[in-house]
């Protein structure tokens, strides 16, 4: 049994959030109908790297998804989507403001017409305050949220990060947002408006860093490589610093590519055993002793030092060595791991994160697998929809349109604007 199986969304969301969001509920088994106008959802074409091929950047968006081509700009259209309105349990859209609304379909209408439904909106900074009528990008709302401001070395330029926690991490938002309307929808009887803006996402994840904020107002933050002091005001950009209670860094390792790195958490627990293992290879047999380094408050003190020290070790061993090293002794540690490692990765594999695709014009391709895992449910991965692909089987199988009906719509422009007349 499917989780979420019987659920049904209509997904007139694109790019990036919103489908990120509608790909995860339906592998979860959610049946979710793309709906799409006739030129389809932009990232179909952008940053293709087959010629005339739905791109990566579609396709690994939009897994176990079913797509209508719908023409809004046309009566008999405006009806389809009515009549999908009606027979579904979620409605998600991420477009810029006020766009449903000039079609005649603010959230209002929509509830009176399924009171049941629930509705999922996307926007950069919500749909009120001073910033509501802005465009929103990732890069956008990562400076806008409080990332880029924390994120990067210090004194130097901000930098966004490479997650996309904009994007993908407000989509991860919706989805729960969605699913608790739903539990409560199951309670009452009625569907209720849920919105996630990007910028407010962000500070979500930012959160920590909202912790420093307020510590800052008392004391400076000793765990920062930076100086910092009561009163300062911004968390300041640490680099690589842990920022957490322990310290931690990223340092090079053999052979010093641009990936040859492993992050290091030093925990007081383990000080004594990683000392013990690093000093001798080091020239410092006393290392485990040395008073510089004995206590956290006088690590944090010398950090530079340590992590010249640790530094040292680690140029004589590679990333995978260090991890199997540093694992011994207890030590949180990850090596740094580019796109190509995490690819070709056993554990990634093993755990289904890296799948292979079939597509019927691309052929082969992989996609990021499903992060939630159900015991009772897993996921089953399938391949994106072709634009338009299963637009005859919605209207007969979820509206019970007859063949003669569709021709009927077909004809008047419902899923595409109608070819023009010669002149």
């Amino acid at each position: 049994m499917e989780a979420l199986k019987g659920i049904r969304i209509l997904d007139m969301s694109h790019v990036q959030a919103g489908p990120t969001c509608s790909q995860l509920l339906a592998w979860m088994g959610a049946d979710v109908i793309k709906f799409e106008n006739p030129a389809g959802d932009a990232t179909r074409g952008q940053l293709r790297d087959v010629p005339h091929v739905d791109s990566l950047y579609f396709t690994m968006l939009n897994c176990n998804k079913r797509s209508i081509t719908v023409n809004m700009k046309s009566a008999q259209g405006k009806q389809v989507f009515v009549d999908l309105l009606k027979r579904c349990d979620i409605i998600m859209e991420n477009f810029g403001p006020g766009v449903l609304d000039r079609l005649g379909f603010t959230w209002e209408t929509i509830h009176e017409l399924n009171p049941r439904i629930v509705m999922g909106s996307i926007k950069g900074f919500g749909s009120s305050g001073p910033y509501a009528d802005f465009k929103a990008y990732e890069n956008v709302a990562q400076a806008m949220g409080g990332s880029m401001s924390t994120t990067g070395v210090p004194n130097g330029r901000p930098f966004v990060t490479g997650a996309q926690i904009g994007d993908s991490g407000t989509g991860l938002h919706l989805a729960i947002g969605l699913l608790a309307a739903l539990h409560q929808r199951d309670r009452t009887g009625e569907g209720q408006y849920v919105e996630v803006a990007m910028m407010d996402g962000i500070m979500n994840l930012c959160r920590v860093k909202f912790r420093d904020h307020q510590r800052l107002t008392r004391g400076p933050l000793p765990e920062f490589s930076v100086p910092t002091h009561k009163g300062m005001g911004d968390v300041p950009r640490g680099g690589n610093d842990s920022g957490g209670g322990q310290l931690g860094n990223a340092i090079r390792c053999n052979p010093g590519g641009t990936n040859d790195f492993i992050y290091v958490v030093v925990q007081e627990a383990v000080w004594d055993a990683l000392a013990k293992r690093v000093g001798p290879e080091v020239g410092m047999p006393d290392l485990a002793t040395d008073p510089k380094f004995a206590t956290i408050d006088s690590r944090r003190r010398h950090q530079s030092s340590m992590w010249e020290i640790l530094g040292e070790f680690a140029l004589k061993h590679d990333k995978r060595e260090l991890m199997r090293i540093f694992n011994e002794l207890n030590v949180p540690c990850g090596p740094v791991m580019g796109t190509e490692d995490l690819a070709h990765d056993e554990h990634v594999r093993g755990r289904e994160m890296w799948v292979e695709l079939d597509h019927p014009q691309r052929g082969k391709w992989w996609n990021v697998g499903m992060p939630i895992k159900l015991s009772a449910s897993p996921a089953r991965i399938e391949r994106s929809p072709l634009l338009g692909e299963h637009t005859d089987e919605v209207l007969k199988q979820v509206l019970g349109y007859d063949d003669a009906k569709i021709a009927s719509l077909r004809q008047a422009g419902a899923f595409a604007a109608p070819p023009k007349k010669a002149a």
